[in-house]
C-alpha cells in the first residue's frame, strides 16, 4: 500500500468481537492444526542417521520390539511449524495478566534464570556422571536445601519430588514409615485434612491406603476445630492441611490444631503450596509442624511448564530425617556426595535428584532476592490481592463469602451466586467469555462449597495497571451477563478453543488419552 492510499476500516459486524472501550482487543490464531500423528508422511525424515559399521549390542530378552514404533515421520521444518502453530493457540503467564489461575501462584519467571539452565555446564550434565564431575550442581542443590530449611524452619529437605503432589505423597510415605518404626503402622490408619486444603491432601493418603477424614468449614470459613476434636484419636496418623487455605483465609488457630493432633500421637504436615503470602513472616516449624512441602514452580517462580516438569520439596524435622527419599546430597567439608545408603528411607519418589533445571532456577531466584526480598514478595502479593478484592467487589453480582471483615492473604475465592440467580449465567461461562479478552480464570475444585466460584490470585508480579485491567474485563463480562447474556452463554468467540460438551466428561467411553485410543474411539 502506498503512503497516499487510504486505509479502509474493516467493518465489525459482530458485537461479540467488537472493540470494548478501555479494554485491549484480542484475537488469537486459529490453525485447526491436526494431531502430529495425522501429519506423518511415510519416508520423510528430520535427521539422516548414518549407518554404522560398529556392532550393535544385543538387547536383554524381552526389551527388543517386535516391530518399529509407529512414530510420526516428518521433516524438521514441518515439526517446527506444527509446534509453533500450537504455541500461538495458548495463553500463559508470559502473554497475559494471569491472576485468574487461583491457587497456582502464576508469577514472572526471570528469563536470566533460563540462561543458567541452558548453560552447557548444567544442560549437558547426566545424572549418572561421577560425583567428582558434578560438584558444582551438587553444591547448588545442597545450598538450595539449606535455604528451604531456613524458610520452613525444618531440619532436612529433599528436592527429589517432581511436583507438589509428589511431595505430598512423599510426606505421607514418611508419615507411614515413622509410625511403622514405632510399631504403630497398622493402628494409625487415618489421615485428617480439610475441605479447602488442596485436594491432593486427601488424594495422596487415599492412594497410600489411608482412611481420609475431611473437616468441613464452619460458618466463618475456618476448618471446624470441634470437628477436629471429634476426629482425632489413637488411629490418627497425621493432619494434612493447607494454610492459608484456597479461600485465602489464614487459620488463626493453627497452633491449636497442631497441638490436638500431637496430643494423640499424630504428626502434622503443612501444605505450603500457598506460601507466597507468608514468606519471611511465618514458618511451618514455628507453628509446630513435623513436615511440610513447597511447590517451587509456584512460590519460587520456576515455570509450571503446562503441568510439568514442575518441582517440589519435602522438608522434615530431625525425627523424620531417616525416612527421607534416597539418595540425599551430603557435604563432608571438602566435597559433595550422594548418599544412597539409607536403610530406613522410603525409597525413591522419582529417578535421580529431582527436576534439576527448575531447582537451579529456584536457587537463583531466592539468592537474587535475599531474605528481605522474600518478605517483600509476600507483602506485595497480599497488597495486590486485597487491592484486587476492593475492585472486584465493586462489580455487580459478585461477593466474597466467609470471614467478613477479615483480610485475605494471597488469593480469594469469590462467588457469582447473585449474578447466576439474576441472569442464569454460570461462573464457568463467565470464564469462557473472559478468554475472549486474552486471559482466563479458574473456578474451584469440587465440590463447590462456594456457589458459582471464581478463584483469583494476583502475585507480586502484577502492577496496579494490570489489576485494574483484569477488573475491567470482569466488569465488562458481568455487564454482558446482565444486558446481553447470549454473548456470554455462547463464548468463547475470539480464540481457537470452544466450549466443552459437559456430557462427554461423564462418559468414559469417549475419553481418549492416547493416539491409539483416539483412533479407536473417535476417528
Amino acid at each position: 500500500m502506498s503512503a497516499s492510499s487510504p486505509r479502509t476500516p474493516v467493518p465489525v459486524e459482530d458485537a461479540r468481537i467488537a472493540p470494548k472501550p478501555g479494554l485491549r482487543r484480542f484475537h488469537q490464531a486459529r490453525w485447526d492444526e491436526p494431531l502430529i500423528f495425522e501429519l506423518t508422511s511415510p519416508g520423510e525424515r528430520g535427521v539422516g542417521v548414518p549407518v554404522t559399521d560398529l556392532p550393535v549390542p544385543a538387547l536383554p530378552a524381552g526389551l527388543a520390539r517386535a516391530e518399529a514404533p509407529r512414530l510420526p515421520e516428518m521433516s524438521q521444518p514441518h515439526v517446527l511449524r506444527h509446534y509453533m502453530r500450537l504455541s500461538q493457540e495458548t495463553l500463559g503467564v508470559d502473554l497475559n495478566v494471569d491472576v485468574g489461575q487461583g491457587t497456582c501462584t502464576m508469577k514472572y519467571s526471570p528469563k536470566v534464570n533460563d540462561s543458567f539452565v541452558r548453560d552447557p555446564r548444567i544442560a549437558s550434565l547426566h545424572p549418572l556422571q561421577d560425583e567428582g564431575t558434578v560438584q558444582g550442581v551438587l553444591e547448588i542443590l545442597y545450598r538450595l536445601e539449606g535455604l528451604l530449611k531456613e524458610i520452613s524452619g525444618m531440619d532436612r529437605v529433599s528436592l527429589q519430588p517432581a511436583s507438589g503432589s509428589s511431595a505430598i505423597y512423599a510426606n505421607v510415605s514418611m508419615i507411614r514409615a515413622y509410625h511403622a518404626s514405632r510399631g504403630e503402622g497398622e493402628l494409625r490408619d487415618e489421615i485428617i485434612t480439610t475441605q479447602f486444603s488442596h485436594p491432593t491432601n486427601a488424594a495422596a493418603p487415599k492412594t497410600a491406603g489411608y482412611r481420609v477424614i475431611t473437616l468441613m468449614p464452619d460458618a466463618d470459613g475456618y476448618p471446624d476445630i470441634e470437628a477436629l476434636r471429634a476426629a482425632v484419636g489413637p488411629r490418627t496418623a497425621a493432619l494434612l492441611i493447607t494454610n492459608p487455605e484456597d479461600t485465602g483465609i489464614f487459620n488463626p488457630r493453627i497452633e491449636e490444631f497442631v497441638r490436638l493432633v500431637h496430643e494423640v500421637g499424630g504428626l502434622c504436615c503443612y501444605d505450603q503450596a500457598n506460601a507466597n503470602g507468608i514468606l519471611g513472616i511465618t514458618r511451618a516449624r514455628d507453628a509446630g509442624f513435623d513436615l511440610c512441602h513447597f511447590n517451587l514452580h509456584k512460590t519460587f517462580s520456576t515455570p509450571h511448564m503446562c503441568g510439568g516438569p514442575a518441582a517440589g520439596a519435602s522438608a522434615v524435622t530431625s525425627a523424620l530425617e531417616p525416612f527421607l527419599p534416597r539418595p540425599t546430597i551430603e557435604f563432608d567439608g571438602s566435597r559433595y556426595y550422594v548418599d544412597d545408603d539409607r536403610p530406613e528411607s522410603i525409597g525413591k519418589i522419582r529417578p535421580f535428584y529431582g527436576v534439576v533445571s527448575n531447582l537451579v532456577r529456584a536457587y537463583a531466584w531466592i539468592m537474587a532476592l535475599g531474605a528481605q526480598g522474600l518478605r517483600d514478595v509476600a507483602e506485595t502479593s497480599v497488597l495486590n490481592n486485597n487491592y484486587l478484592i476492593s475492585k472486584v467487589l465493586e462489580i455487580k453480582g459478585v461477593s466474597l463469602p466467609y470471614a467478613r471483615g477479615r483480610r485475605r492473604v494471597e488469593q480469594a475465592r469469590y462467588s457469582w451466586e447473585k449474578l447466576n440467580a439474576d441472569t442464569g449465567i454460570h461462573s464457568e461461562q463467565i470464564g469462557y467469555r473472559v478468554a475472549d479478552f486474552g486471559t482466563h480464570y479458574w473456578t474451584s475444585h469440587h465440590p463447590y462449597l462456594v456457589p458459582e466460584p471464581m478463584t483469583l490470585e494476583p502475585t507480586e508480579s502484577y502492577s496496579q495497571a494490570d489489576l485494574d485491567e483484569y477488573a475491567r474485563i470482569l466488569a465488562e463480562v458481568a455487564r454482558e451477563a446482565y444486558e446481553e447474556p447470549e454473548t456470554v452463554r455462547t463464548a468463547p468467540h475470539n480464540g481457537p478453543i470452544h466450549s466443552m460438551r459437559d456430557a462427554s466428561l461423564e462418559d468414559p467411553g469417549t475419553w481418549a488419552v492416547t493416539w491409539r485410543a483416539y483412533r479407536r474411539k473417535l476417528a
